[in-house]
């Protein structure tokens, strides 16, 4: 994404934009969105240092949270097909892959 983009989905939903610092330094980030019935999760990224050691598992505990506060029941993402660390990744925090085929268009 680019700034002007990060910058739009950051005022509409302050909230659910996470970050994980050590010292006053970046190591991670949680980016979502509610729709008012369901959750996305659009981005998690965490330092290939700092991975492995519970970051991005406490960035979606604190993203799922925040999440349930607002009612909402379920949440998607997106991981694609030959990412299998990141599934891996999501199914040990009880993410479950779906039957189905994502469709897009850029408008």
């Amino acid at each position: 994404d680019t700034q002007s983009e990060l910058k739009k989905k950051i005022k509409r939903d302050p909230d659910l934009f996470l970050v994980a610092k050590i010292n006053g330094k970046l190591i991670g980030a949680v980016l979502g969105g509610f729709d008012g019935r369901r959750g996305m999760v659009y981005h998690l990224g965490v330092v290939d240092d700092y991975r492995r050691h519970g970051t991005g598992q406490s960035l979606m505990h604190g993203m799922e949270a925040r999440l349930r506060a607002k009612g909402c029941l379920k949440y998607y993402l997106l991981v694609t097909k030959d990412n299998r660390e990141a599934i891996d990744f999501y199914e040990s925090i009880g993410c479950e892959m779906m039957p189905s085929n994502v469709l897009g268009k850029s408008l």
